[in-house]
């Protein structure tokens, strides 16, 4: 049965479509993602609360749901825009379709819009404040004037603190390593991991735990308000910084725990949003992109080796290089539009990545960070 939808943005902008998910209305800021692959990762994604993304390439859903591309334990993603669902799913792993899997989550999304022309919209404009009715709410005569209210109404991510909402409520281990074919997620469990590593959990995507399970990294998952006393009272080898959604500047708790952890001395890695606070604990300063970087094909310079990686990336913040203090110094660049993708800082072992080097989806060129972090937390123990 198709029902139909409307999106609205806070431009005044309409699209007329049909619905593949849930009934009902939601609310969040309007972005597009260039990937063509990962869609379940991408609506999995903590690093999504609150926001609708758009997927520029036409045709999603066509591999279907299955049990194991999940970033986190359920849909983050505030809703979902696509420009074609396809009838037919074809995948050996896959369990159910799309829309099956949008509706069994209450998540709204909508299909058979002009993506193209939303795109070059938020692109010339920035990412919008956006509402998605459908079913009963995307009928009547006044259901483009209530689309319309509820886009206007969202307030924007502009000074929202999500990492509080989207980070784990409890300390807890992580024993899952990376995938494989026709095995799964590998069990560490009862194998020698060397280093013992916090980490702070501000919606963190599991691919990035699994990576650095996968280099011999015993982690320990603390909540986003963990005082850093709490932590170094566990004696870690090194402290991780996650990623997760929302303005960074909120996060009063987590830059001054940072803060405090880099006094010690312990080698500190962060990845997004961590990467943003670690920057905020060092002195500089964040700032509200205009549309952000959404996709699985950035280009990002490495600084030091002259070296051009291609790079998954989803953030609407970005450090202002121009406010590095002097002890910090920058390490990566978007060559889209040259904002700081990488810093380290000088007088103590830490250092960021803005993009995502576990991808999930996207290319592994920047993987070998995780790596660093090791040879990092080996070094430190080697002098002590």
């Amino acid at each position: 049965m198709i029902k139909p939808a409307i999106l609205a943005l806070e431009d005044g902008s309409v699209f007329h479509g049909v619905s593949i998910g849930a009934d009902g209305e939601t609310s969040g800021e309007v972005v597009f993602n260039t990937a063509m692959t990962g869609y379940q990762e991408i609506l999995t994604d903590p690093s999504y609360s609150r926001q609708i993304v758009t997927l520029t390439y036409p045709h999603i859903g066509n591999t279907g749901i299955n049990e194991e591309d999940v970033e986190s334990h359920r849909i983050h993603a505030a809703g979902l825009v696509i420009r074609d669902l396809p009838r037919l799913v074809s995948n050996f792993r896959s369990v159910r379709a799309l829309d099956e899997y949008l509706a069994a989550h209450g998540i709204l999304g909508i299909a058979d819009i002009d993506t193209r022309r939303l795109t070059r919209l938020l692109r010339d404009k920035g990412a919008q404040n956006g509402a998605i009715v459908a079913g009963v709410d995307a009928q009547g005569d006044d259901a483009v004037a209530r689309a319309l209210a509820a886009a206007k109404a969202f307030p924007g991510l502009k000074g929202m603190d999500l990492a509080r909402e989207a980070g784990t409520r409890e300390i807890h281990e992580w024993h899952d390593g990376e995938w494989q074919l026709s095995k799964g997620y590998a069990d560490f469990r009862q194998r020698e991991r060397p280093w013992h590593v916090v980490a702070y959990d501000f919606g963190t995507k599991h691919n990035i735990f699994r990576m650095l399970t996968s280099r011999g990294c015993r982690l320990t998952v603390v909540p986003p308000q963990t005082p850093a006393s709490e932590v170094m009272a566990m004696n870690p080898d090194g402290v991780f910084l996650a990623n997760g959604p929302g303005d960074p500047e909120p996060c009063d708790y987590a830059i001054r725990a940072i803060q405090e952890i880099l006094a010690t001395g312990t080698p500190v890695f962060g990845i997004c949003l961590g990467h943003q606070l670690l920057a905020l604990a060092s002195g500089a300063k964040t700032i509200k992109m205009k549309q952000g970087h959404h996709g699985a094909n950035h280009p990002v310079l490495d600084i030091d080796r002259g070296h051009v990686m291609i790079t998954s990336q989803n953030h609407g913040f970005a450090v202002d290089e121009a406010s590095l203090p002097a002890n910090v110094r920058a390490t990566h660049r978007s060559l889209f539009d040259h904002t700081l993708q990488g810093i380290e800082l000088t007088d103590t072992p830490a250092f960021s990545f803005q993009g995502h080097p576990e991808a999930s989806p996207g290319p592994h060129d920047v993987s070998p960070l995780f790596d660093r972090f090791v040879a990092m937390m080996e070094g430190r123990r080697q002098a002590a």
